[in-house]
């Protein structure tokens, strides 16, 4: 895993990078960021739409509920950079449209908006 901080406007943001999926349930998202937390100091985050299991962007799984209540635990924002145009569930580009709306969580087509979200206050 690679971490590399941008800091836009005096705000570190920690890009994660990686070969294979570092989000897999609510355990191993928790682990990614206190390691983030603790390694650069950082309470956001942004990773691509690929590091995250299937089963997050799947509603009924409760997944995603889950590691965003952590990370809402926590004080951590997530943008998760990807394209969500192949998504056909009502109730997940519901959740996209709201996350979006929101301060925390945000679902995001480029890594430009992705920081332009997190290094809003």
């Amino acid at each position: 895993m690679k971490i590399s901080i941008i800091n836009s406007d005096g705000i570190n943001i920690a890009m994660v990078e990686n070969e294979d999926v570092l989000i897999k349930d609510a355990q191993s998202a928790l682990e990614l960021a206190v390691s983030i937390m603790y390694e650069s100091d950082c309470t956001r985050i942004i990773i691509r739409k690929e590091l995250v299991a299937p089963d997050f962007f799947i509603l009924s799984s409760c997944l995603a509920g889950e590691i965003l209540q952590k990370y809402s635990n926590y004080k951590i924002k997530l943008a998760v950079v990807g394209d969500y145009s192949r998504y056909t569930s009502k109730p997940l580009k519901d959740f996209i449209y709201e996350s979006n709306k929101g301060k925390d969580f945000f679902f995001v087509s480029t890594f430009e908006e992705a920081i332009d979200k997190l290094r809003q206050k």
